[in-house]
């Protein structure tokens, strides 16, 4: 399965650009999308920002990977409470 992380464009420099997605920040590249600016939220995958998304759909993506880590948190500490009996 492949996965895209919303992310904003945070610095730009030629072809090569620094993302931001929740606070985490990585190099990436705008080789595929070269219309990007500052301040624009973009799709990662692999390295490299393969398509301009709106903040809208960028705020759905984020909530729905709040909702997986809640998720993730509660089976966690079920099973650690499991293996503690």
């Amino acid at each position: 399965m492949c996965l895209a992380i919303p992310a904003k464009i945070v610095e730009i420099t030629g072809d090569q650009a620094v993302a931001d997605a929740k606070g985490n920040r990585w190099a990436i590249r705008i080789t595929l999308t070269p219309e990007v600016e500052l301040g624009d939220i973009v799709l990662v995958h692999a390295g490299y920002a393969i398509a301009k998304i709106d903040e809208e759909e960028a705020k759905k993506t984020w909530e729905l990977f709040e909702q997986i880590a809640e998720m993730e948190a509660e089976h966690g500490e079920s099973q650690e409470t499991d293996h503690a009996t």
